[in-house]
């Protein structure tokens, strides 16, 4: 993978800036002012209008991709100003090929970071509680091919 495609596969590195203890980026995510969420909003909004240009988004949210089932690779859409503030969450389905272009998607911003399902879900949990239906799927060629979910999204527990 080129590192011109602002894809990290490996998110030790930015965990560690993320966290200051506990499980990926769910302390970082705690300290956000309401300016970070704003800024993470609008930054949402304009990866939302890129990212469809090469999905369609469907319009209704449908239940959590954190299923038993392990066919979905996780990973958060960051600013790379403040990497506390996350702009996105992926969850990709594995058999989907060929790979969007990312580094188009991201623009200059944003980086993707892959996360394990299970710290996904913690940082999932802290910034959405509600329990379901926070995930629009996106579809590729008529498939539904991932679901994301967006920062504009957020209720966060205060």
């Amino acid at each position: 993978m080129r590192t011109s495609e602002k894809l990290y596969s490996d998110g030790c590195a930015v965990i560690a800036v993320l966290a200051t203890s506990g499980s990926a980026s769910i302390e970082g995510a705690k300290k956000l002012s309401m300016a970070d969420v704003a800024i993470a909003v609008a930054l949402a909004n304009e990866l939302r209008e890129r990212f469809c240009e090469y999905v369609h988004l469907d319009p209704f949210t449908v239940p959590d991709p954190f299923t038993d089932k392990d066919d979905c690779t996780y990973a958060v859409a960051l600013d790379r100003e403040n990497l506390n503030r996350v702009v996105a969450m992926f969850a990709n389905k594995k058999e989907t090929l060929p790979q969007l272009p990312w580094s188009t998607v991201l623009g200059e911003r944003l980086a993707k970071v892959s996360f394990s399902k299970q710290d996904a879900l913690a940082l999932k949990r802290e910034l959405m509680p509600k329990e379901t239906n926070n995930f629009y799927p996106y579809r590729r060629n008529g498939r539904i091919s991932g679901y994301v979910m967006f920062a504009f999204q957020i209720c966060g527990q205060r």
